[in-house]
């Protein structure tokens, strides 16, 4: 007994020690409260907004458990002051709260700036070296917009010789402006971008911003004085935030969201700016433009590449307040004709005649010419198919026809649905956006026999078209589709279906390169392809889309930016991407000279297939029954972005069981009528 018993004293003495210094190894947790900012913060953000990413980053850095919950303003900082939470964010700076608040550094929230309407007449030029103080003596004429308890800088809140006329959010500033109750307001840059292109959509290249912003925007983290361990939080965030700045993970989280600083370019140097999509196409034409900067080595390349949604937002919002940060725009058919109607881009001219127009596809130089202009240049292009593992289909038995039904993809996808093995019987675009979800319903919507809008403008959202859409495509999400559907957009779905997890996949066809090459799909051997699927009509059951390129009128830069286009959608370019990654991997849809290649015949045994489908495409059969607006999976109506958004969060509820279909649509159908009154459609 006694030499067990000294066997196990060091175990017991290691235990004690043990169970003593669990407090000290515990992961530390810190609970924070926020608000909706958007951009920077927002529950409808990609990974909830920039500063939701950053702030979490930041404290997992240092080993925090970070729990971040939003509430309404004046809630959160009641609960911070309260000690209730350890701290709330973003928030400003404001002296008159030290006594219950701590503030960590300052991180980025974006520019302050005066906004007026173009079509302002205000009589005094404004000079970029300008001091604040003189800037607001040359204002104290003029009536301007701000919201309430927004700090600005000390200049501005010095000023009170300025007439100032406070409101309590920054959407009545834009209305302020809008309706000349004011004639100036001042606002964030990209908060103004995002609530005239998400909810202001009739403003968008109206406004302008004038020179010299007032000031930066700063963020912060309040830590309440109460939490016991603020002065610790404080220190913690401080040193995070410092290495997450010196490493460059603060930079790369910002443009992540589309948020982007000035970079310096030399004197003699041309550099261009160019705003693309985060697709493996986009991203293999930046790898190789590193030629085209040899060819051209005045010329220096800036990229800004961001999913699909960001994209969108960010351009349009550039055009909407006038912001010329980019020189080259990844746009599709349904922004050309509608931006050089507006006299946002370049029309394209001087091309080399090797570039050889009469080469691309009909459709596209119609989808992308006006006024005899032509406006951009296409990338690739696409339709939409069905994509399914025969491997599956043969071990059940089932034969997918050439032309499927709706009703027979639903059998499909419930007899293939094997989720404890990970294979969904049918991923679908399930992302919020009128590009991501809004582009694959509106198909289902067309094929139901539905449209958006009646000859006369009217909404159709609470048809019964648009209900038993709805209806199908809640079913096939939440009943055989993947876990967390609403996360899945594009990208997503064909990483899911080229790792192995999806029996059907309703999609782009520009996704076939991808699925049959063997260095990127699991699957490649398996992949077999049907048209898209039907219910009562054919009309509008395909989309049509194209990425292309085009000039930002507010472009200084427009011939490098018309040189470098004209590179990147050559035949020279598809050459290139040949060398590079194969012919399989060439941008699709947009060369006839690709389609008679024997090589890329050979190496896309589905090339034929797509192209039959493209051909077929037309803008006017888009509905059963006959509309008034071009665009099958889209509406060419420059509010479309701002209704395709709205309309897409509502779905995107329906689909995580936040709201019935009953009440997204009626919702739908109210925000749509309002917003084409304001617009002045009827």
């Amino acid at each position: 007994m006694i030499r067990a018993h000294s066997y196990f004293l060091p175990v017991i003495s290691l235990v004690i020690i043990v169970l003593l210094s669990e407090p000290v190894l515990a992961k530390k947790v810190i609970n924070l409260a926020t608000s909706e900012r958007a951009p920077y913060i927002g529950q409808e953000l990609p990974n909830k907004g920039y500063v939701h990413e950053l702030v979490t980053h930041v404290f997992e850095r240092a080993g925090y458990e970070v729990n971040i919950n939003f509430y309404p303003l004046a809630r959160s900082l009641y609960l911070t002051k309260s000690g209730i939470v350890d701290g709330m964010m973003p928030t400003y700076y404001d002296s008159s709260l030290l006594t219950d608040i701590a503030y960590s550094a300052a991180f980025y929230g974006g520019n302050f700036g005066l906004m007026k309407k173009k079509s302002s007449t205000i009589p005094f030029d404004f000079n970029g070296n300008d001091s604040l103080v003189i800037l607001f003596e040359k204002l104290k004429n003029y009536s301007i917009g701000v919201v309430r308890g927004v700090i600005i800088s000390p200049e501005f809140e010095q000023a009170n010789f300025l007439t100032k006329h406070l409101v309590s959010k920054d959407i009545f500033n834009l209305d302020m402006i809008n309706f000349d109750r004011v004639d100036l307001i001042v606002i964030d840059k990209y908060t103004a971008a995002d609530l005239v292109v998400n909810h202001r959509p009739h403003l968008i290249g109206k406004l302008e911003f004038i020179s010299p912003f007032i000031s930066p925007n700063k963020y912060h983290v309040a830590f309440s004085r109460k939490s016991k361990n603020y002065l610790q939080f404080t220190a913690d965030f401080n040193q995070s935030l410092a290495e997450v700045t010196a490493d460059g993970t603060f930079k790369k989280i910002l443009n992540k969201h589309g948020i982007f600083t000035p970079r310096a370019i030399g004197q003699d140097e041309v550099n261009l700016t160019i705003g693309t999509v985060n697709n493996k196409d986009m991203l293999l034409m930046r790898e190789l433009s590193t030629e085209f900067e040899l060819l051209n080595p005045k010329i220096t390349l800036t990229w800004k590449v961001l999913d699909e949604n960001t994209l969108r937002k960010r351009l349009l919002g550039d055009l909407a307040i006038s912001d010329g940060q980019f020189d080259i725009m990844t746009i599709g058919l349904y922004e050309a004709l509608i931006w050089a109607k507006n006299d946002w881009l370049y029309p394209l001219v001087d091309l080399p005649k090797e570039y050889d127009m009469q080469d691309v596809f009909p459709v596209l130089r119609q989808g992308f010419t006006y006024n005899n202009s032509l406006y951009a240049l296409p990338f690739y292009s696409e339709s939409s198919m069905t994509y399914y593992r025969k491997d599956l289909f043969k071990a059940a038995h089932i034969n997918m026809p050439e032309n499927p039904t709706y009703n027979e993809i639903k059998e499909y996808a419930s007899l293939l649905h094997n989720p404890k093995e990970k294979i969904y019987g049918i991923c679908l675009r399930g992302k919020p956006g009128w590009g991501e979800n809004i582009a694959l319903f509106t198909t289902i919507v067309n094929t139901h026999a539905g449209k958006w809008f009646d000859n006369k403008w009217q909404p159709k959202l609470d048809s019964l078209a648009w209900q038993q859409a709805l209806i199908l495509y809640k079913e096939l999400l939440t009943q055989y589709g993947p876990p967390n559907p609403t996360l899945n957009g594009y990208n997503e779905n064909k990483q899911l279906f080229s790792d192995g997890h999806c029996a059907i996949w309703i999609d782009a066809t520009v996704a076939a390169g991808e699925l049959f090459d063997v260095e990127k799909s699991k699957v490649s051997a398996h992949v077999a392809l049907a048209n898209a699927p039907v219910v009562k009509a054919k009309a509008g059951a395909n989309w049509f889309w194209s990425w292309a390129l085009a000039v930002s009128k507010s472009s200084k830069n427009r011939e490098a930016s018309t040189k470098f286009i004209a590179w990147a959608t050559s035949k020279n370019y598809i050459k290139q991407v040949a060398k590079k990654a194969g012919w399989i991997a060439v941008p699709p849809g947009t060369r006839k000279s690709t389609y008679q290649n024997k090589n890329y015949q050979t190496a896309a045994p589905f090339s034929n297939f797509i192209l039959n489908t493209i051909e077929e495409v037309s803008f006017l059969d888009t509905t059963l029954q006959h509309n008034n607006y071009r665009g099958i999976q889209f509406v060419e109506i420059p509010e479309f972005p701002a209704l395709g958004h709205q309309v897409g969060l509502n779905i995107a509820k329906v689909i995580e069981g936040k709201m019935t279909i009953k009440r997204a649509l009626s919702q739908s159908q109210r925000l749509v009528d309002e917003q084409m009154r304001v617009s002045k459609y009827y």
